[in-house]
């Protein structure tokens, strides 16, 4: 049982009933477990229709890759492990190369700067028929050094002065809450170049050609980078602050390729690339950004017949957006927004998804209430996330578990 909800329920009881603490304890789990036997959590799609990953196991000309960039926090390689593992098993994937391959990546232009970690795993069906290659980004090691300064704010000299909850959450904040921050300075460049350099592996190498515990910097300006962009099928998988990464990330990749290799620019254009966002935060971190320098001609840039379509970025990126309302750090996308506060040459299309990864409480009569630390941190870990990013919704592969619990609102041009 979550710590947070006993001690609160627990409270409730030692105010409100009498008799034996014990007693009250057990009726406060009880009633917990009861409501968590039916699982009522929200689930509403409103989009048009996706396909997920598994249609693209089917390539025959390439390979399906997947990369996926945490948002804020830090993390450790290997952070990816259990989502992983419940992708695999939604796409059937039973067999998996031992072991995983790390990069350690660095700049081009100065190989002493270490800029996260890039893991390497290789799922295939059991007929070997199907492969999915998953590169999982870890950036924190960026911003770790500079969080330092509110390491003495985690101490025993200032943390045991606050409540035990009110600690956690403090530690809570002084993980997450700087790396936004940090985004907007210095920073932010060393960030995009490990995106950068992440991106340039997953569509330079196969699994053969990958190194292993190197410290190495890709280039993207040789013919296997645009020969595989051509055939191979993409995705990123991202976390708040990491779907900000991802589209600073594609634009910077864009506009440096644009004179230098005409082959690999031409080959990302013809390109769709999906990005399931988890825990949405684009509204917010829009805040204080200027615009960017192309918006509001969506038709010019990504329509065959647009006076602009030879321009464009990307042919599509699709964008499946999951907020849980619960969530206090996430935001589904209004209406407007991608036309106004995103780059158009990169031909956004959204789906919002709103679904309760954490679980919804009654409490005693008081209201309905969830832990939104659950609700922030809850998808990856979620089924109907992890089978909606597998199978999308609204055609012949679209799993059970999403056909009987959530419910979906097509929408059209």
């Amino acid at each position: 049982m979550n710590l947070i909800f006993r001690i609160f329920f627990l409270l409730i009881i030692s105010l409100g009933l009498t008799g034996c603490a014990s007693f009250g304890k057990g009726m406060v789990e009880a009633f917990l477990e009861k409501q968590q036997a039916v699982d009522t959590r929200l689930c509403e799609i409103w989009g048009k229709s996706f396909s997920g990953l598994m249609p693209f196991l089917d390539n025959r000309k390439g390979k399906l890759k997947v990369l996926m960039v945490h948002g804020v926090g830090d993390h450790l390689p290997g952070y990816s492990t259990q989502f992983v593992e419940k992708l695999a098993n939604e796409l059937n994937l039973t067999v998996m190369s031992a072991p995983h391959k790390n990069i350690t990546l660095t700049n081009r232009l100065d190989n002493t700067k270490n800029l996260g970690n890039l893991r390497i795993n290789r799922l295939l069906s059991k007929d070997r028929s199907q492969e999915l290659m998953f590169y999982e980004l870890t950036w924190s090691a960026i911003t770790a050094k500079q969080k330092e300064v509110l390491a003495y704010d985690n101490s025993g000299e200032y943390s045991f002065r606050r409540a035990k909850i009110n600690d956690l959450l403090k530690k809570f904040s002084n993980d997450t809450g700087p790396d936004p921050i940090i985004y907007l300075g210095e920073s932010r460049e060393d960030i995009l170049v490990s995106f950068a350099q992440a991106f340039c592996w997953m569509t330079k190498s196969n699994w053969s050609d990958l190194p292993d515990d190197v410290r190495q910097a890709c280039s993207f300006n040789d013919d296997t980078a645009a020969a595989n962009m051509q055939v191979d099928q993409y995705a990123f998988i991202s976390h708040s602050l990491g779907s900000r990464i991802i589209i600073d990330g594609m634009q910077r990749i864009a506009s440096l390729v644009d004179q230098r290799d005409p082959d690999f620019r031409y080959a990302l254009q013809n390109k769709e690339i999906p990005i399931y966002m988890m825990s949405n935060q684009l509204p917010m971190l829009q805040l204080g950004r200027k615009l960017p320098d192309v918006s509001n001609q969506n038709a010019a840039y990504c329509q065959l017949e647009g006076g602009k379509y030879d321009q464009r970025m990307l042919t599509k990126t699709p964008i499946i957006a999951f907020s849980d309302p619960n969530d206090l750090l996430s935001y589904a996308i209004p209406h407007g927004f991608v036309e106004k506060y995103l780059d158009s040459r990169l031909c956004f299309e959204v789906t919002n998804i709103h679904i309760n990864v954490a679980t919804i409480f009654d409490a005693f009569g008081l209201g309905k209430l969830a832990n939104p630390l659950d609700a922030h941190v809850g998808y990856d870990t979620d089924d109907r996330v992890i089978a909606l990013i597998a199978k999308g919704i609204g055609n012949n592969n679209t799993a059970k578990i999403v056909n009987e619990r959530c419910r979906w609102v097509e929408t059209i041009d």
